[in-house]
């Protein structure tokens, strides 16, 4: 127990309020007074963010009040770093109560993409004492030249749901800012704050200063147990489970009687196109016209802000959202969380869970609605991590290349850049510790002059050395291209969606004059579109009107079978710690009671059919169908693991003339067909099967792939874009996706045949090997699976494979035809596997 006490106004503060201050909130600000970063581990609802902000609130409050009419001081005393802009406006806006009721003499503002322009140039003048802010918000003001005025006085930085931060390029682009920030201010001092983390020592690596390699400096741990038990379950329908897909509309009266069951309700999804599909069958079937929102990263800020306000002040019963309400949102009237679909994490569950009651001391709810028959296996699993309170966050990073040319580029921006200096400066945080230097010198000279293949263009070279030996921006034009395009989320190529009139009188609503802006969407997709189709949008049915530069033009429409637009990302991966659970549950019959019926049901029709899949092993099941045959496997590793393996396997079948035509891949099984009879290549040895998954797959047969790929094409499309070499946003205009793809595709395909060995290059196969590819995964569950693969040769499909085949030439269908044509195919393909 640390001896620090609160100065009287704050303890008279908490007495106001029937509280008093926890143990965990006193030893942090004993911590901080002492000098020492630390990490503060604690359950929803125990004062984590009041914990962080209290050594801040102390230190300004014992400055004593300014003379009026003296000037602020021209720095930022307090950073407080989010992941999410909501989370931000969110903390902001529950920190002012503290701060009135006090009386104290501290200025707050947030700091955001969606601050006004003129807001954010005021705060570098006339800064405000605390600052919320994002990763991406640090790096541009980092590369201002008033950066070493700004943060000369800054004593304290408080990254709040750490765990999300440092498991993305935004976290190494932050931990490159971090290190920064402590050469322009040395004493600083770093929080972090957390409820989900799976090892707290790297998150307590990653606060501080690393200056020896070999040896790794850890911050302090406040860790707090405890917190009540959560109250979570699994909805059992009356209706029948889907075998396949993702939109759980069997269960939405179910989902509609427990909004009106409870005060507020959350419903989280895992994708935008889900969000928008859910909220508008909500509404379809809201005959008591409850108040229910929808909440997701596209739409336009004024509505995010718009629902945010109206969730605080309790006006809403339900609010649809995405990840973009995941964290950190402190609504305490939210009396129950849905989650539509499977968590895909045990700490991403445990996350969401939270955004319910957030007070430590009585029970969460939250109600988890899986989608299919597979996704009742992951919420099984997800329900029984809940209640060990066990954890799977990522690992931390390894520091992303393209990352750092960018960030090289902002410091430029800042001021002459020593090499050197700059070197032994990324070295000292955890992510980057293990860069060489001749990885450094490549980036320095990427930055400068695009590299050899590059350097005869006068574009690529954004770096001149001096007399002095610093490195100074060719131009200040640079600079201005550096702000416009920092920042490391490379999402689709977006436009904006605005709301005009409908046609009226036989003539079409003028295209370009006015109309409210209801968010954003992805370029692809409207491509699709011929004028006159309607989709949904922002909860709203709207009609295609026209494109005119980076805007689609719509109107409302009252037709009955809309799409639904789709995004290119989004989709979360099967965590490790998930699939394991999934396969142990397979393989553990005592496990099954827990499972609703129709579950058990199908497990055992698998079982007195083919059999089921061993825990640490590999079951793979051939059999003939409609004249092709068949292969089968459930490695549950996720679908960017099974579609690698796909690629892979039908590449070696093709080779070994099994003659395949294709393969499709879930979470949780692949399959892959063709004209070769598999069966009797198994069983006859033609073709061995721990030969074909054999670990060498990941040599000769993978760059062989790779080296044909279009999805290396589509990496490095976005390390380019990451790094700087292709910009898509200029001063009044912004590239589309299609002229990026051109521009990168050509430097791709110039790069491979010049210079193989370019940075960008490299920094795309560790894309693509981590992310894309998921290729440690892949090593593991061929490793894990060597020596126990079991071949079951079948005359018709099995129960456990009807899901994965029903995933073979699915077009995009949505709503109720698609729930139709996908309960037809099931059926046919039921009775095929059962006879019954």
């Amino acid at each position: 127990m640390s001896t620090t006490s609160l100065p009287p106004r704050f303890e008279n503060w908490f007495a106001s309020r029937g509280w008093s201050p926890m143990a965990h909130q006193i030893d942090l600000l004993g911590k901080l007074e002492a000098g020492q970063s630390t990490l503060l581990i604690a359950p929803t609802g125990a004062g984590k963010t009041l914990a962080g902000f209290l050594p801040s609130l102390v230190e300004l409050d014992a400055r004593g009040r300014r003379k009026p009419g003296k000037a602020g001081p021209r720095s930022v005393h307090t950073l407080y770093i989010s992941p999410l802009k909501a989370l931000a406006v969110d903390i902001a806006r529950n920190l002012e109560a503290p701060v009135s009721e006090m009386a104290l003499d501290v200025r707050l503002e947030t700091r955001t993409g969606d601050t006004p322009s003129h807001k954010r140039q005021r705060q570098k003048i006339n800064p405000p004492d605390i600052l919320l802010t994002t990763p991406e918000q640090i790096a541009l003001l980092l590369s201002d030249p008033t950066a070493a005025d700004l943060f000369a006085g800054l004593r304290t930085i408080i990254l709040d749901e750490l765990h999300a931060l440092v498991t993305s390029k935004r976290g190494d682009l932050l931990a490159l800012g971090l290190a920064r920030l402590r050469r322009l201010a040395p004493n600083l001092r770093t929080i972090g704050l957390s409820a989900t983390v799976a090892n707290p020592d790297e998150l307590r690596a990653y606060l501080v200063e690393q200056p020896d390699p070999k040896l790794r400096a850890l911050a302090e741990l406040v860790e707090i147990k405890g917190g009540a038990q959560p109250d979570v379950a699994i909805l059992h329908s009356e209706d029948r489970i889907p075998w396949s897909g993702h939109s759980a509309r069997y269960a939405l009266t179910e989902i509609y009687q427990l909004i009106k069951a409870h005060r507020v309700t959350l419903l989280f999804v895992n994708t935008r196109s889900q969000a928008e599909a859910v909220f508008q069958d909500l509404w379809r079937i809201n005959d008591d016209t409850l108040p229910i929102a929808l909440h997701h990263g596209s739409l336009d800020v004024g509505q995010r802000r718009k629902v945010e306000t109206a969730m605080a002040s309790s006006a809403l019963r339900a609010v649809v959202a995405t990840s973009s309400l995941d964290m950190g949102i402190d609504w305490g009237d939210i009396d129950l969380v849905v989650n539509i679909g499977a968590p895909k994490g045990a700490s991403r569950l445990a996350q969401r869970i939270g955004r319910a009651n957030h007070r430590m001391d009585e029970p969460s709810k939250a109600v988890l609605v899986p989608a299919n028959r597979f996704e009742v296996l992951e919420c099984q699993a997800a329900l029984t991590a809940s209640l060990h309170g066990d954890q799977d966050t990522p690992p931390l990073r390894k520091g992303a290349l393209d990352v750092l040319t960018q960030h090289l580029l902002g410091l430029a921006c800042s001021a002459p850049l020593d090499p050197d200096a700059t070197f032994d400066e990324i070295r000292s945080c955890q992510t980057y510790r293990q860069l060489t230097r001749g990885q450094f010198d490549r980036a320095l000279d990427f930055v400068a002059t695009g590299g050899y293949a590059l350097r005869a263009y006068d574009r690529y070279a954004k770096l001149k050395a001096g007399p002095d030996g610093l490195l100074r921006i060719a131009n200040p034009k640079i600079a201005q291209q550096y702000r416009l395009n920092v920042g490391t989320i490379v999402e689709a190529p977006m436009l904006k969606v605005r709301l005009i009139r409908s046609k009226a009188a036989g003539r079409r609503a003028p295209i370009g004059r006015g109309g409210r802006m209801l968010g954003e969407i992805e370029e692809w997709f409207v491509e699709q579109l011929n004028l006159g189709d309607t989709f949904i949008f922002g909860g709203e049915v709207v009609r295609f009107e026209g494109l005119r530069e980076n805007e689609a033009f719509v109107s409302r429409s009252k037709a009955d079978t809309p799409m639904i637009p789709s995004y290119m990302g989004g989709k979360f991966p099967l965590s490790t710690y998930l699939a394991a659970s999934v396969r142990h549950i397979l393989a553990t019959k005592a496990l099954w009671p827990d499972l609703p019926e129709q579950v058990r049901d199908w497990l055992k029709l698998q079982d007195q059919n083919s059999r089921l899949p061993e825990e640490n092993g590999l079951l793979v099941e051939t059999f003939p169908r409609s004249n092709k045959h068949y292969l089968v496997c459930y490695p549950f590793e996720g679908r960017l693991a099974h579609q690698t393996l796909g690629m892979l396997l039908t590449k070696r079948l093709e080779r070994l003339g099994a003659r395949p035509m294709g393969f499709v891949a879930n979470d949780y099984a692949l399959a892959i067909w063709g004209l070769g009879d598999l069966s009797l290549s198994f069983q006859t040895e033609r073709i061995s099967l721990d030969e074909l998954f054999d670990e060498d797959i990941l040599g000769d047969d993978l760059d062989a792939w790779l080296a044909g790929s279009s999805l290396m094409k589509r990496t490095f499309r976005n390390c380019a874009v990451i790094s700087g070499l292709i910009e898509r946003r200029h001063p009044g205009k912004e590239k589309n996706g299609r002229q990026v793809t051109v521009s990168s595709d050509l430097i791709y395909d110039v790069l491979r045949a010049h210079e193989p060995g370019h940075l960008l290059l490299e920094a795309t196969w560790n894309d693509a090997a981590e992310g894309l590819l998921d290729i440690s995964r892949l090593g593991e569950l061929l490793a894990r699976i060597k020596g126990r693969i079991t071949h079951t040769p079948l005359t018709r499909v099995s129960p456990l494979a009807v899901p994965i085949l029903l995933e073979i030439g699915r077009e995009p269908i949505y709503g109720e035809a698609m729930d139709s044509l996908l309960e037809e195919a099931a059926d046919d393909l039921v009775i095929e596997a059962t006879g019954q």
